[in-house]
């Protein structure tokens, strides 16, 4: 069988409710993900500016992200998440308040971007633990799965709305289609029922922030999916470059596109998922998948034509949806509730922060070779880093089949 599995969608009301919600503020999301370079370079025309983007995400990230890992394994995660998205909306207002501004202010585009990047490090975490405990285990795949579709139609469509729309009627405009995107998701969100932590849980701390790292050190496969996605997103992600890739193509009007294209291959990985519940090497499926990824960007920085870009990008966004999908299985089937926040912060550095770090990487790069450049050497360099990576055996040979069960959702699974 290789159709999507709507069980987690039929079975469980709380998982209705996340999945709606996180499809209404992703599409605006992405809106703005496209957008704020774009406002960037309109206002500096530089590479090092629309860089500097990742620079101040980055620590906000770090920081909050770890801590909001502890903050999810001892509060209300489902609480965690209705706030911070709250204060995400307010942030993307005072975005749209700056654009209508009539000399809009840069150095607050950056705040906004730190504030933003906290806020959703906090997120996070909350968001992935929350899962388990409203999915059955063996119901997780299958919700990784339509959570992946999800993001890959939001990742399409997003992008490609968002870079009409600020081409067209102007950023402000976009940055008001994320505002009412917010408020949409919050009203979702308010009706999600309680989702308390045990009542043994350990309160957000120094210390249970190390023992969520020293779990994680104890793990090599779990070492091997954090290591080969920072190298993957870091050294060959080049979003950052795209405004400046489609101007060198002369094709101002492909950059929604670029930003889209990664996720039309997702999309085809996602809609036919179904055989990924056969494979249950998954260190090597995401060694492989990785690798994949690595050269399918380096082929986009090779290419010429617009559409032979598209083509390579679209490839390596099915070689990441196949990386993810299985990382995210080994994460959710063998990490103990408990932990399972403070994981997801530790997660959240491999998958979110390396996405930062690669518009510095991009942009600075860019700055000194050329933007085709920047991209292809960034895809090699990722080939030769998961290669590295085999040497962690306990990655490479980790098996689904020998992974003791056992780590079933604390809580019962609501089916209303």
């Amino acid at each position: 069988m290789t159709v999507l599995d709507l069980s987690p969608w039929r079975t469980s009301r709380d998982y209705r409710l996340l999945w709606s919600s996180g499809a209404i503020s992703m599409l605006g999301s992405f809106i703005t993900y496209v957008t704020v370079p774009l406002q960037v370079k309109q206002l500096t025309d530089s590479y090092i500016a629309v860089g500097v983007i990742g620079v101040v995400e980055l620590v906000p990230m770090i920081v909050f992200g770890l801590y909001g890992g502890a903050l999810a394994d001892a509060f209300d995660r489902g609480r965690i998440v209705l706030l911070t998205e709250i204060g995400l909306g307010l942030l993307s207002l005072l975005l749209l308040v700056n654009a209508l501004l009539p000399n809009p202010m840069l150095w607050l585009v950056y705040v906004v971007g730190a504030g933003a990047a906290a806020l959703g490090a906090i997120q996070r975490p909350a968001l992935d633990a929350l899962l388990p405990r409203v999915v059955p285990r063996e119901q997780m795949s299958a919700a990784l799965a339509l959570s992946s579709v999800r993001f890959s139609v939001g990742a399409i469509i997003g992008p490609a709305i968002g870079g009409l729309i600020a081409a067209t009627f102007g950023v402000s405009v976009a940055y008001g289609c994320d505002v009412l995107s917010f408020a949409l998701a919050v009203s979702l969100l308010w009706r999600l029922k309680a989702v308390p932590p045990p009542s043994d849980a350990d309160k957000p701390s120094l210390a249970g922030i190390l023992e969520g790292l020293r779990y994680a050190g104890s793990r090599p496969e779990l070492l091997g999916t954090y290591l080969v996605d920072i190298a993957a997103m870091v050294l060959a992600m080049p979003n950052a470059v795209f405004p400046f890739l489609a101007d060198e193509l002369g094709a101002p009007w492909a950059l929604g596109m670029m930003y889209a294209a990664t996720s039309v291959g997702a999309l085809v990985v996602t809609v036919t998922s179904g055989w990924m519940s056969k494979v249950h090497r998954h260190g090597l499926a995401v060694a492989l998948a990785a690798g994949a990824w690595g050269l399918a960007m380096a082929g986009a920085g090779w290419s010429g034509p617009v559409w032979l870009v598209l083509f390579f990008l679209a490839l390596a966004g099915a070689a990441d949806c196949v990386s993810g999908l299985f990382r995210m299985t080994m994460w959710n089937q063998t990490i103990p509730d408990n932990l399972r926040g403070r994981l997801a912060g530790i997660e959240l550095l491999s998958y979110t922060a390396g996405p930062q770090l690669s518009q510095i990487r991009a942009g600075g790069v860019a700055a000194l070779i050329g933007v085709r450049p920047a991209i292809w050497t960034g895809g090699l360099a990722c080939v030769a880093a998961v290669l590295c990576s085999t040497g962690l055996s306990g990655f490479i040979r980790y098996d689904e089949k020998a992974w003791p069960n056992g780590q079933e959702s604390i809580a019962p699974v609501d089916r209303g």
